[in-house]
C-alpha cells in the first residue's frame, strides 16, 4: 500500500489566535510542533476576510517550516500574488467565492475554463504545484488535466456524510476519479470532513492516495488526545487501515 502524507491544516489554530487579539497560541510554534510530531505539511487557506490564517502569516511559514506548505484558496489576483511571492510546495485552487464559511463543491470546469486557464500557468512557471478540487468523478479528473493541474483534490464531503450513515457507496465515484487521474499522469490529494472515523476506509480503498488534508476533525480531536497523540492516530490510520472495522 503507497504512503500517503498528512497534511494538517491550521486554519482552526489561527482561528483561535486571532479570537484575542494576541499571538496566542503561536501559530508557527504550533506548526513546527506538528511537524515534529509527524505532519508531513502544512495547509493554509487564506480568506479575504483573514478571519483565520492572515496575508502576513505566510511569509514567516514559508520562511520557517521544514515540511511543505499548501496554500488553498480562490484565484484572485490578490491570491495568485500572494502565492507566487511565497511559493510555496503546492497551491489548491478551491471555487470559493469570497464569502463562503467553507468548501462544498469542486471546480466547474465549463464555468470557470478561462479563470482557471489564466491562473495554472502562473503557478507552473512560478514551480509550484497545482492541485484542483474537484468532485469525485471521472469527468472532473480528465477536465483537470486538461487543464494543466499537477493533481486533483477530491471532495470528500459527501463521502463522509454519507460514511457516517454507514452507507459507503459513494466511495465508488472517488475510486474511479482517483484511478482516472492516475491513469492521466495526475496525483491524488482529498479533504473535507475526513475523520478518525472514516479515514481508514477511504485510505483502503484508494490505495494510490497522496495526500490528506485535515484540520477542523484533527484539531478538535487534538482537544481530547493532544496534538503528538492525535497526529499519531492519523497517521496509523493511514499506514495501518487494515487495522481499523469498517461498516458493513
Amino acid at each position: 500500500m503507497s504512503s500517503t502524507k498528512l497534511s494538517v491544516n491550521v486554519n482552526k489554530i489561527a482561528l483561535i489566535r486571532n479570537s484575542r487579539g494576541s499571538n496566542y497560541p503561536d501559530l508557527l510554534q504550533m506548526c513546527l510542533d506538528l511537524e515534529a510530531y509527524g505532519a508531513d505539511g502544512i495547509t493554509v487557506h487564506p480568506r479575504p476576510d483573514q478571519r483565520h490564517i492572515r496575508y502576513d502569516d505566510i511569509p514567516l511559514l514559508k520562511k520557517n517550516i521544514r515540511t511543505e506548505l499548501n496554500i488553498e484558496g480562490y484565484p484572485s489576483d490578490e491570491f495568485i500574488q500572494l502565492v507566487i511571492d511565497n511559493t510555496p510546495a503546492q497551491v489548491t485552487l478551491v471555487p470559493d467565492p469570497p464569502g463562503a464559511l467553507t468548501s462544498d463543491h469542486g471546480w466547474d470546469f465549463v464555468k470557470n475554463k478561462d479563470l482557471l486557464a489564466n491562473a495554472i500557468p502562473l503557478f507552473i512557471n512560478a514551480g509550484i504545484r497545482v492541485s484542483l478540487f474537484v468532485d469525485a468523478d471521472e469527468d472532473a479528473s480528465s477536465r483537470a488535466h486538461d487543464a494543466g493541474a499537477d493533481r486533483i483534490e477530491l471532495y470528500t464531503g459527501p463521502y463522509a456524510h454519507q460514511y457516517a450513515k454507514g452507507d459507503k457507496q459513494s466511495i465508488h465515484g472517488h475510486i474511479a476519479a482517483s484511478a482516472k487521474a492516475k491513469a492521466l499522469g495526475l496525483g491524488v490529494n482529498a479533504g473535507h470532513d475526513l475523520n478518525l472515523d472514516n479515514l481508514a476506509f477511504y485510505k483502503s480503498s484508494l490505495v494510490l492516495l497522496d495526500e490528506v488534508s485535515i484540520g477542523h476533525a484533527l484539531i478538535v480531536d487534538a482537544m481530547y488526545y493532544g496534538y503528538s497523540n492525535a497526529i499519531a492516530m492519523y497517521l496509523d490510520r493511514l499506514k495501518n487501515p487494515q487495522h481499523y472495522h469498517f461498516p458493513k
